[in-house]
């Protein structure tokens, strides 16, 4: 239990980042329209990075909005939120976990979505636990890989609520990064949480079967990852984004999968998004005692 209140702590610090950064106070919507769209990503680090991952896509956008679009690098999430804050960014693609931290400090504006085919959840067990159900987790010690994941983390976490698991209280969750899965199969834990492409990959890699690491439950699809707005940006402006997106999907998502890096967006629709779309990412922080991004400040 030390182990995850270090854990926790290191969370909230990293997100206090944004409080401090931010506390100039949300920027009012305005009527300005940009010459220049500037896009970020959170995750993707530097512009040449961007350029690798993210110029077709960037292309394509181009030729749907009929604007120019520039990259404007980000390190983060923390980095995004302030550019946003700032108006140094126009619009930023982010996963579900991120988008609920900037969204919260920024009053950031989800316009549209790109979902991932079987973006979900998933806990698996040990051949010979006896464990069928999430109930009989109780007091055992459950890997997730990284702090702050929303496959990895939020979304098993939100499995572990559902099944009337407290994760701070019930279980042991050990976050184990990369070597989550590995330690799982290796006997260190007596369950496993995360994505359940990332089990498949597993499974395939070891030369192993299901009935080998069995699965007791599959969590809903998890939120999309989402395009959002600076909040100074004229709300006709960011509704004359999403039609474009929306009518122009296929040659976006064309041209995202283009990259390898890309390749989890195989199958993918541009489709409308709103922000109560992103209340169980809310709930699983919550679920692991964050519950009010104001209260970072001092942890």
């Amino acid at each position: 239990m030390k182990r995850r209140s270090l854990v926790k702590n290191a969370l909230l610090f990293s997100l206090g980042i944004v409080i401090t950064a931010c506390s100039g106070g949300q920027q009012a919507a305005t009527d300005r329209t940009p010459d220049t769209i500037k896009f970020a990503v959170t995750d993707v680090q530097g512009l040449e990075e961007l350029q690798r991952d993210y110029e077709p896509f960037r292309s394509a956008m181009e030729a749907a909005t009929g604007q120019s679009i520039e990259f404007f690098p980000v390190a983060d999430r923390t980095a995004a939120a302030v550019a946003l804050q700032s108006d140094q960014v126009n619009v930023v693609l982010t996963g579900p976990a991120e988008y609920v931290v900037i969204r919260s400090k920024t009053n950031a504006v989800p316009f549209v979505a790109i979902t991932r085919p079987n973006y979900r959840s998933v806990i698996a067990v040990q051949p010979d636990s006896g464990i069928d159900d999430i109930s009989g987790l109780t007091g055992k010690k459950v890997a997730m890989s990284d702090l702050g994941s929303t496959s990895g983390q939020l979304g098993p976490t939100k499995i572990l609520v559902d099944g009337g698991i407290n994760p701070e209280e019930d279980v042991e969750i050990l976050l184990l990064g990369d070597t989550d899965l590995q330690a799982f199969k290796n006997g260190e834990t007596e369950a496993w949480g995360g994505a359940a492409l990332d089990y498949e990959r597993f499974l395939e890699a070891e030369g192993l079967t299901p009935d080998d690491l069995p699965l007791i439950e599959t969590g809903p699809l998890l939120p999309s990852d989402v395009f959002v707005a600076s909040s100074a940006l004229s709300a006709d402006y960011v509704e004359t984004l999403k039609q474009a997106m929306i009518e122009n999907q296929d040659s976006l998502v064309n041209a995202i999968i283009s990259v390898e890096a890309n390749k989890k967006y195989t199958g993918s629709e541009v489709i409308e998004v709103q922000d109560s779309d992103y209340d169980s990412i809310r709930e699983a922080y919550r679920a692991i005692g964050i519950d009010d991004f104001n209260e970072f400040v001092g942890e």
